[in-house]
């Protein structure tokens, strides 16, 4: 069982659990009209990494204070990445609102999926149980599934949409585990 930090801070954290956050598919032109197509994700977890989002924050506020130019420190967007309930995902259907129906995963604790993944042996998904006075389920981060959002955004709806923060120690093991999948040799399939 991982542990969750609810204080609130001013600062987008590595950790954040945050609801309800949009993703732009998409943005086109279309008979003069722009369309766009997002998909908003009821949980997400920031994935960047701590020490860029507090030298952001930071700088930010020094230049506001002090009027500083040196924005060498800014963030531009921020890593996230998809937050499912792991009841919906043992069924494949964590992604069915966009039409996609996903591998299914067995719940018995004996089969050799479900193991994997509920003890993190698989490098794709990390699995996070919940204390049970915590408002989510149990859940599964699917690092192929990370996107970028920008950071102002994210900022913005902190406030009301904020759900908790992973704390240090099980945020760093999600961070080295993210940069671990990221980093695998792709190989040619045969």
């Amino acid at each position: 069982m991982i542990k969750i930090d609810r204080k609130f801070e001013n600062r987008v954290c590595q950790g954040d659990l945050i609801a309800d956050v949009e993703f732009i598919e998409y943005a086109e032109m279309r008979s003069g009209e722009i369309e766009i197509s997002k998909i908003i994700f009821p949980v997400v977890i920031v994935l960047t990494q701590d020490c860029d989002l507090e030298q952001d924050f930071n700088n930010r506020l020094k230049n506001k204070e002090k009027g500083g130019s040196n924005q060498d420190k800014y963030l531009i967007s921020t890593l996230v990445a998809p937050v499912y309930n792991v009841e919906q995902f043992y069924d494949g259907d964590h992604l069915s609102e966009l039409g996609l129906k996903m591998q299914t995963i067995s719940k018995k604790a004996k089969k050799t999926d479900n193991k994997f993944l509920r003890h993190n042996q698989n490098p794709r998904y990390h699995y996070l149980e919940f204390p049970d006075d915590f408002p989510l389920p149990n859940s599964v981060i699917d690092f192929k599934h990370y996107f970028t959002t920008n950071l102002e955004y994210l900022k913005r709806i902190k406030p009301d949409n904020f759900i908790g923060k992973v704390s240090e120690l099980y945020r760093e093991s999600i961070s080295h585990r993210f940069a671990a999948f990221l980093a695998r040799i792709g190989l040619p399939s045969t």
